[in-house]
C-alpha cells in the first residue's frame, strides 16, 4: 500500500528516508574531476551530430550537403510526438549526411550530419519565452520540444512528454544524486549554475503543478547541497533532500522508493504512482530554452581517469568526437597497455568502438582508466550459485536465472523472470566472484527480443495489410457484382419500358395510317364524280379512236378494192378523212393525258394546275394552227383537183389510172406522216 502524502512529507523533513533492496558501494573517485570549474574547449575540426539521440523516433533531415548553417539552427524535424530535433552545435558548412560510428556498445553506424565549423560560432535568431507564466502551457511545452531537450541523466526520454502528463502529480523529483563512481558533471553543474537549475525547476513546477518539489542529492556532495539550498530557500514548496550514498540510488525507481516508499509497477511509469522525475542537467537545459531561446547544443561532460593528465569537467558541443576531448585532457597512451575508452561510468558505461564516436545528449562521462586502475576482467568462470548477484540486485531479480536463460537463448523464460525490469546497473557483475559479465548477456537478450518483436510487428502489419487487401478485393468484387446486378435490373426495366413504348408507337403509327387512309378515302370520294366523268370521256375518246381505226382500215380495204377494180379515187374525200382522223387522235391523246394526270395526282396544287392550263392552251393553239393549215391544204388540193378536172375536160384527154404500187407508197407515206406527227406531239407533251 502506498504511503500517504503527509506521511511521506513528514519523513522527508525529518530526514528519515526509506531504502531500496540490494545495491553496492564502489569506490567513488570523484575527486579526480570535481575540484576544478567547468572548462570551455576550442572548436573541433568536425562535429558529428547523430540524427537520433533519444528514445523515440528520429526526425527528418532539414538540411543538405554543402549548406551553410548557424549555431542553433534546426537540422531535423518531425511531427511525431516522440521525435526530438537536433540542432547545429556551431556555425559552419554541412560536409556530409551519411552513416557514422555511433555512441552505442555495438558501434553500428547511424545516420549522422557532419558539420565543418567556420570558427565564427554565430548564433541563429532565438525566441525566448520570458513571460511563459502568462502563456498557455502548450506554448512552453512546444518550446521545450523545439529546443530538442531529452533526459540528460538516463536513457534520453523526450522531456516534453514528461512535462505534459495525463495524471495528477504529487511529487516532482529533481535527480541530482549522480551515484556512479568517477562522474561529477551534475555535481559541478549544481555548484556553478544552481540559479539556472532553479529556473528550470520553476518552469516544470508551472507545467506540472505538483504538491511538492524534492531535490535529491547524494550526501557525498556537500557543496552542491548547500548551493541548491541557498537557491531554493525562497520557495517554500521546494525541499532539498540529501540521501545516503549508495549505488544505484540515482536510478529512477530506486530514488522514488527511497523518497516515497512507492514502487513503480512492472511495465509502468513513475506518473502511475504520482511522481515525475527530471535530471538537474535537464532542468538547466529547460531554463536555457525558455529564458534565452537556446536549443540543446552542448552539455557538461566529465573527463576522468588516471590515463588523463588533466581530468576535469568541460562544456562539450553535441557531436564532438572523443578524440578531440582526449586531446584536450592530455591523454597519455603509455599509461594503458591496451587502449580503452569508456563512455559513461565504470558500472554502466561501455567501451567505445572508435575515438571518432561523438558526444550525444546522454553522454555524461568519458572515462580513460590506466592499467590496474580498474579491476581487470578475467576469464569467465562457471557460475557457483553463490547468490551474491541476487543480494546486490536493486530490482529484486534473480540474475543467475536470467543469465542461464539469456545465454541459452531461452528468451521466453528470461522474460518470465522479468528481464526488462533490469536497469543494467552492473551491481550483479560487480559482486560476481566468477567474473561473469552478466549485464552483457542481458543486453544481448534484450536486443534479440526487441528484434524478434520488431520482426513480429512487421509480420503482423504485413498480415494485416494482406488481410485488409483481401477484404478490400472481396468488397470490391461484391460491389462490382452488385453494380452489375443493378445495371441488369435497370436494363430489364428499360427494355420493358421500351417495349411498352414501342407498342404505343406502333399503335400510334397504325392509328395515323388508318386516319390517313380514311382521309384519302374521303378525298377520293369527294373527287370521284370529276374523275368518273373524265374516265368516261377517255373511254369515249378511245372508242372513237377505235372506230376511226376501223374506218381507216375499211377505207384502206375499200381503196384497195377500188384500186383492184380500177375505180377512180375521190382525192377530196380522202384528205377530209385524213384530217378527221388526225383531229380525233389529238383529242383522244389530250383526254388520255388529262385523265392520267388527274388520276395520279388526285387534287393538283394550284401552280401545277396553272401549268397544265397553260400547256392545254398551247396545245389548243397548235391544234388550231394545224387545223387551219390542214384546211388550206385541203382547199389547195380541192382547187388542184378542180383544175385538173377542168383541164381534163378542156383537153378531153383521158387520165391514166394510178398503179397499185403508187397507191401503196402513198398510203405508207401518209402513215409515216401520221406517226411522225403523233411522236412529235408526244415529245412536246413530255417536255411540258
Amino acid at each position: 500500500m502506498y504511503k500517504q502524502f503527509d506521511e511521506i512529507l513528514t519523513r522527508i523533513n525529518d530526514g528519515k528516508l526509506w531504502d531500496f533492496p540490494g545495491g553496492v558501494s564502489p569506490q567513488g573517485k570523484k575527486e579526480l574531476s570535481n575540484t576544478t570549474d567547468i572548462d570551455r574547449l576550442p572548436l573541433p575540426k568536425e562535429l558529428y551530430v547523430t540524427v537520433k539521440q533519444h528514445i523515440g523516433v528520429e526526425g527528418h533531415v532539414e538540411v543538405e550537403e554543402g549548406q551553410q548553417v548557424l549555431k542553433g539552427q534546426l537540422l531535423t524535424k518531425s511531427m511525431n510526438p516522440f521525435a526530438v530535433p537536433v540542432h547545429a552545435p556551431t556555425s559552419g558548412k554541412i560536409k556530409s549526411i551519411s552513416p557514422h560510428v555511433s555512441a552505442h556498445p555495438s558501434g553500428l553506424p547511424k545516420l549522422t550530419i557532419t558539420i565543418e565549423p567556420d570558427g565564427l560560432d554565430k548564433w541563429t535568431e532565438m525566441t525566448p519565452l520570458s513571460n511563459y507564466t502568462e502563456l498557455p502551457k502548450i506554448k512552453t511545452v512546444e518550446a521545450i520540444c523545439s529546443a530538442g531537450i531529452s533526459g540528460m541523466g538516463g536513457a534520453g526520454f523526450p522531456t516534453h512528454i514528461k512535462a505534459s502528463p495525463k495524471k495528477d502529480v504529487e511529487f516532482l523529483i529533481i535527480n541530482g544524486v549522480e551515484c556512479e563512481p568517477y562522474i561529477s558533471s551534475d555535481d559541478r553543474l549544481m555548484r556553478e549554475h544552481a540559479w539556472q537549475i532553479r529556473q528550470g525547476i520553476d518552469v516544470l513546477s508551472h507545467l506540472l503543478t505538483p504538491k511538492k518539489v524534492i531535490i535529491a542529492i547524494e550526501d557525498n556532495k556537500p557543496e552542491a547541497i548547500k548551493a541548491m539550498q541557498v537557491t531554493c530557500q525562497e520557495q517554500d514548496n521546494y525541499i532539498v533532500s540529501p540521501i545516503p550514498t549508495k549505488y544505484p540510488a540515482g536510478g529512477e525507481k530506486q530514488l522514488i522508493q527511497v523518497l516515497t516508499s512507492r514502487e513503480v509497477p512492472k511495465q509502468g511509469l513513475p506518473v502511475d504512482v504520482g511522481v515525475i522525475m527530471q535530471n538537474v542537467g535537464t532542468c538547466f537545459a529547460i531554463a536555457d530554452a525558455v529564458y534565452t531561446g537556446k536549443p540543446l547544443v552542448e552539455r557538461v561532460v566529465t573527463l576522468t581517469g588516471e590515463a588523463l593528465n588533466a581530468p576535469r569537467n568541460v562544456w562539450a558541443l553535441i557531436g564532438t568526437p572523443i578524440e578531440h576531448l582526449l586531446k584536450q585532457a592530455d591523454y597519455q597512451e603509455k599509461r594503458q597497455r591496451n587502449s580503452k575508452v569508456i563512455m559513461g561510468g565504470p558500472m554502466m558505461g561501455f567501451a567505445v568502438a572508435s575515438e571518432q564516436v561523438p558526444v550525444i545528449k546522454t553522454t555524461n562521462c568519458i572515462l580513460v582508466p590506466a592499467d590496474k586502475e580498474l579491476p581487470e576482467i578475467g576469464d569467465e568462470q562457471p557460475c557457483i550459485r553463490c547468490g551474491a548477484c541476487a543480494d546486490a540486485c536493486p530490482a529484486s531479480l534473480l540474475p543467475q536465472q536470467l543469465f542461464w536463460h539469456s545465454k541459452a537463448k531461452e528468451l521466453d523464460k528470461a522474460q518470465d523472470y522479468n528481464l526488462f525490469d533490469c536497469i543494467e546497473c552492473g551491481a550483479c557483475a560487480f559482486v560476481c566472484p566468477s567474473e561473469i559479465p552478466l549485464v552483457h548477456y542481458y543486453r544481448i537478450a534484450k536486443s534479440e527480443i526487441h528484434n524478434q518483436e520488431l520482426e513480429k510487428d512487421q509480420a503482423d502489419k504485413a498480415r494485416e495489410r494482406f488481410e485488409a487487401r483481401k477484404l478490400r478485393l472481396v468488397r470490391e468484387q461484391q460491389e462490382r457484382e452488385e453494380k452489375h446486378r443493378k445495371a441488369a435490373e435497370a436494363r430489364k426495366q428499360a427494355m420493358s419500358s421500351d417495349k411498352g413504348d414501342a407498342k404505343d408507337k406502333i399503335a400510334a403509327a397504325l392509328a395515323r395510317a388508318k386516319a390517313k387512309k380514311a382521309a384519302a378515302s374521303d378525298e377520293a370520294a369527294d373527287a370521284s364524280p370529276e374523275v368518273t366523268g373524265k374516265q368516261d370521256k377517255v373511254a369515249a375518246a378511245v372508242a372513237r379512236a377505235k372506230a376511226k381505226r376501223e374506218a381507216a382500215k375499211q377505207s384502206t380495204d375499200s381503196e384497195a378494192t377500188t384500186d383492184t377494180a380500177e375505180q377512180p379515187v375521190d382525192k377530196k374525200d380522202k384528205v377530209a378523212a385524213a384530217v378527221a382522223r388526225a383531229k380525233a387522235k389529238r383529242e383522244a391523246a389530250k383526254q388520255i393525258t388529262d385523265a392520267e394526270a388527274t388520276t395520279d395526282t388526285g387534287e393538283q396544287p394550284q401552280d401545277k394546275k396553272d401549268k397544265v392550263a397553260a400547256a392545254v392552251a398551247r396545245a389548243k393553239a397548235k391544234r388550231e394552227a394545224a387545223k387551219q393549215s390542214t384546211a388550206h391544204q385541203a382547199d389547195a388540193t380541192t382547187n388542184d383537183m378542180q383544175q385538173t378536172d377542168t383541164d381534163t375536160s378542156v383537153q378531153a384527154e383521158p387520165t391514166q389510172p394510178m398503179s397499185k404500187q403508187d397507191k401503196i407508197a402513198q398510203a405508207i407515206a401518209k402513215a409515216k406522216a401520221k406517226r411522225d406527227a403523233a411522236k412529235a406531239q408526244q415529245q412536246e407533251q413530255d417536255e411540258k
